[in-house]
């Protein structure tokens, strides 16, 4: 069956002279369904089957907890603004449905538009069309606002493949994380847009008392009817924001006035889960760290950078303790971890393998550096309470000389044990 499939596609193949862009088309969604003939199993330096395309896909699987989760949060959120639902279950058809409405959007222009100036840059290249968008496209989403607006994210994406990675000469060449590349050019360009309250709670014209919230005809027409049918709640166009809501997330309560203004508000098993306001896929730890689990076991992650990362963040942290000059410094160290995005920023942006460093000392030098670099900039940054996604693409720079440093350190050591080593025998 597989013979004959295979077959027929070969068959249907368009002529790469004749029709290029028909080609590069085929060639991509050929790659993209069918695993290579052959993968090496051993050798000097291969040590299993793991082709590009599996890698690409392993990580996108150990992301599945993150969508799931962000998903229904973008919906409980949402209804925890206007005082609707405000049990983990209660309304859940409603949550699933307009975390699905908002994010679908999201994720389909990340792809299209990503995909899109991949399959140009293939078809004028000549060369087959790469999986390297499959992670970044998977991680963009996540790493969004939920409220960002889409023709945004469609500039930001544009800008990262183009010149994050096709000026570099596509994937494998890209000296900077192409998600985080994304990110912070709309935090940059469109600082407004990603900051504030209102952006990481959805639906809201302000995150005020009173302010009114916006449905769409997939919410009032589509879904009402059907979930009317059945006898269910559904979305009301009246309803607008409860009194004493507040949109803030966890880490700008935390500058405003440390851990107790942020316990007034969220709890620790709120901030745990992940069930608090911020991007779509970073708040829940657990979840997070069954996919660093995942990527660790497959070997697709390095174990060094993460745990580097880590200790690097609580050495900073403690520094900061000790010095306790405002009340974000005063946040105990083991409650960083609680607020944030460190874990995901741990798992699935700073192992990158084509970015961080490739050196085993490399990569704790590399990890520890952001965790470190990281601290400082999430506590004594006013503008941004958040430190990863600038260390991260700090260290992206400097990884090809921490790495050049250890290699360079290891021949000097070892030309120094040979010269010992021949003067020994001379003797």
């Amino acid at each position: 069956m597989k013979n004959a499939l295979i077959n027929f596609f070969k068959k249907i193949e368009p002529d790469k002279k004749k029709a290029p862009f028909l080609h590069t088309a085929y060639d991509a969604f050929f790659t993209f369904a069918f695993t290579p003939n052959a993968t090496t199993v051993n050798g000097v330096h291969i040590r299993d089957g793991m082709d590009l395309k599996r890698t690409m896909v392993m990580v996108v699987l150990a992301m599945q907890l993150c969508y799931l989760l962000g998903t229904y949060n973008i919906g409980h959120q949402h209804f925890l603004a206007l005082g609707e639902h405000g049990g983990l279950l209660q309304g859940f058809h409603l949550k699933l449905f307009y975390g699905l409405i908002q994010l679908l959007p999201i994720f389909v222009v990340t792809h299209v538009v990503g995909l899109g100036i991949e399959f140009y840059y293939a078809y004028r290249k000549g060369h087959s069309v790469e999986e390297g968008f499959l992670v970044s496209g998977a991680l963009i989403p996540l790493i969004m606002p939920p409220d960002i607006p889409l023709w945004i994210l469609a500039l930001s994406v544009a800008f990262a493949v183009i010149i994050g990675k096709e000026a570099f000469g596509g994937t494998g060449m890209n000296i900077l994380n192409i998600a985080l590349l994304a990110r912070v050019f709309v935090f940059f360009a469109y600082p407004t847009e990603i900051s504030g309250d209102e952006v990481w709670v959805s639906g809201l014209s302000k995150a005020e008392a009173g302010a009114a919230v916006t449905y769409g005809w997939a919410h009032l027409s589509f879904l009402n009817g059907i979930f009317e049918s059945l006898g269910w709640a559904t979305y009301n166009a009246a309803a607008v924001v409860a009194d004493g809501y507040t949109g803030a997330t966890p880490l700008s309560l935390a500058y405003q006035g440390g851990w107790e203004n942020v316990t007034r508000v969220y709890s620790e098993g709120q901030m745990l889960w992940g069930l608090i306001p911020g991007s779509i896929g970073e708040t829940s730890k657990p979840l997070i760290l069954v996919g660093a689990l995942i990527l660790v076991g497959t070997g697709i992650a390095s174990w060094r950078i993460m745990l580097s990362m880590f200790l690097g963040a609580v050495t900073m942290s403690l520094l900061l303790n000790a010095w306790g000059a405002t009340p974000f410094m005063e946040v105990p160290w083991y409650y960083q971890f609680y607020m944030g995005s460190f874990f995901f920023a741990m798992a699935f942006m700073a192992t990158d393998p084509v970015t961080a460093s490739s050196t085993n000392v490399g990569k704790w030098i590399y990890g520890f550096l952001i965790g470190f670099v990281g601290m400082i900039i999430r506590v004594l940054n006013p503008a941004y309470p958040e430190g990863w996604m600038l260390a991260i693409l700090f260290l992206n720079v400097f990884a090809p000389l921490i790495d050049n440093y250890v290699v360079e350190a290891n021949m000097k050591r070892r030309a120094k044990r040979a010269k010992m080593l021949a003067a020994n025998q001379s003797a």
